[in-house]
C-alpha cells in the first residue's frame, strides 16, 4: 500500500490532544500567544526524562514530508560541547532519532508500547556550523520518508532522511532505517532470559582514561582495557542517567554509536574528538548479560592528506552485532 493511498489514523496522539484542550485553561492574556515553546510529550520520543526530549514540535507537508522543530541547550550533562565551541555531533543523532519515533506514532499511528528496531543510521556533519552561540540552538528539521513497509494498514518499517538546519544552514544530514513490532512479536523474537525478573548485566568494568577516547568524566566512557591499544571491553553502566535513560533489555543503539567514537578517538589519538560522518549497520542485538568486544582499526585517509577513517566492530560470543565508519577530519576541529 503506497503512502499516498494509506488512511492515517492517530490513536497514539488524539490522547495528548484530548488532554490538552479538553477543558479552556485560565491562562493569562499575556501567555496567550504563539511563540510559547515547549518539548513534545516525551513518551513520543521514547524517553524517561524530559530533560532529554529535544523536540518541541512538527508539522506535516505531505504524506511523506514533514518538518520537525528541536532545540540543544548550549551544554548538555552527556553531550558535552567538543573544546567547548561546538555542538556534540552525537546529539544530532539522538535528535534524528527521536525525528522518526515522533513521526511514526503521531503520523502513522504506531501505538505506544511498539518497539522499534534501528537497523541502520548514518550521519554527515558540517562542523562550520556547530558552534555554540549565546543561545540555546533553535533547528529545523526536514524529514523524507521512503521505503515505507505496512503490516495491514499500519506502519511496520521505514527509512527516512533528515536535513537538519540552524538559521538556514545545513547543519549535518542523516538518514535511519527501522523497522517496529508489537510487544507480543517482540516478546516471541526475544531469548525469554531477557524478561526474567533475576536477569543480570555482565559487571561494571572500569573506564579506560577519558582523555584517551575524547571524553572528560570517567562516568561517560564505554569503553574498558582489556591490555590491547585497539580492543576493548564494551563498559555498561546501567545506571548511566543518558545512555540508560530508561530500563531496556538489550544494549542501546546510541551507546555503542558512542563506543564507535570512543574507539576512533583511541585509535586516532585525539583527546577531543568531532567526527565527520558516522555510518553503523546494527546486525544483531548486543545483549546485556554477555561481554561485548569493541575493535577499532584506521584504514587511513581516502586520499593522501584527506579525511581520516575507522572502522569499529562489536563481536558478542563471536558473532558481529555493529560496525561503524568513522571519518574524521585530517587535522583536528
Amino acid at each position: 500500500m503506497s503512502a499516498s493511498t494509506f488512511h492515517i489514523e492517530r490513536p497514539a496522539i488524539a490522547a495528548y490532544q484530548g488532554a490538552f484542550t479538553a477543558e479552556a485553561r485560565p491562562y493569562p492574556a499575556a501567555l496567550r500567544c504563539a511563540t510559547l515553546t515547549t518539548t513534545v510529550p516525551k513518551e513520543l520520543v521514547h524517553r524517561a526524562a524530559v530533560a532529554e526530549v529535544m523536540l518541541t514540535g512538527w508539522h506535516r507537508e505531505d504524506d511523506t514530508h514533514f518538518r520537525v522543530e528541536a532545540q540543544w541547550p548550549r551544554s548538555h550533562s552527556f553531550f558535552v560541547p567538543i573544546d567547548g565551541e561546538y555542538h556534540d555531533p552525537l546529539m544530532i543523532t539522538e535528535t534524528i532519532r527521536q525525528a522518526g519515533v515522533l513521526l511514526s506514532h503521531t503520523e502513522f499511528g504506531v501505538p505506544l508500547g511498539y518497539q522499534f528496531l534501528v537497523r541502520e543510521i548514518g550521519l554527515t556533519v558540517h562542523p562550520e556550523h556547530l558552534e555554540i552561540h549565546d543561545t540555546p540552538a533553535s533547528l529545523d528539521i526536514e524529514v523524507t520518508c521512503f521505503d515505507m513497509k505496512f503490516r495491514g494498514e499500519r506502519l511496520s518499517g521505514m527509512s527516512y532522511d533528515a536535513v537538519v538546519r540552524r538559521e538556514g544552514l545545513t547543519v549535518a544530514t542523516g538518514r535511519i532505517t527501522f523497522t517496529c513490532v508489537s510487544p507480543a512479536v517482540y516478546e516471541r523474537v526475544r531469548p525469554r532470559r531477557v524478561f526474567s525478573a533475576d536477569h543480570r548485566t555482565v559487571a561494571l568494568t572500569a573506564p579506560t582514561a577519558p582523555q584517551n577516547v575524547g571524553r572528560t568524566s570517567p562516568a561517560d566512557v564505554v569503553l574498558s582495557p582489556i591490555g590491547h591499544s585497539n580492543r576493548w571491553l564494551l563498559r555498561l553502566n546501567t545506571r548511566h542517567p543518558v545512555l540508560f535513560d530508561h530500563p531496556v533489555d538489550h544494549v542501546p543503539g546510541m551507546l555503542l554509536l558512542e563506543a564507535a567514537r570512543q574507539g576512533a578517538a583511541a585509535v586516532l589519538n585525539r583527546s577531543s574528538f568531532l567526527p565527520l560522518s558516522v555510518r553503523t549497520q546494527y546486525k544483531q542485538y548486543t545483549e546485556l548479560d554477555e561481554p561485548c568486544y569493541i575493535e577499532a582499526h584506521r584504514i587511513g585517509p581516502a586520499t593522501p592528506g584527506g579525511d581520516e577513517r575507522v572502522r569499529i566492530t562489536g563481536y558478542q560470543g563471536g558473532e558481529l552485532t555493529f560496525s561503524s565508519l568513522v571519518t574524521a577530519a585530517s587535522d583536528p576541529v
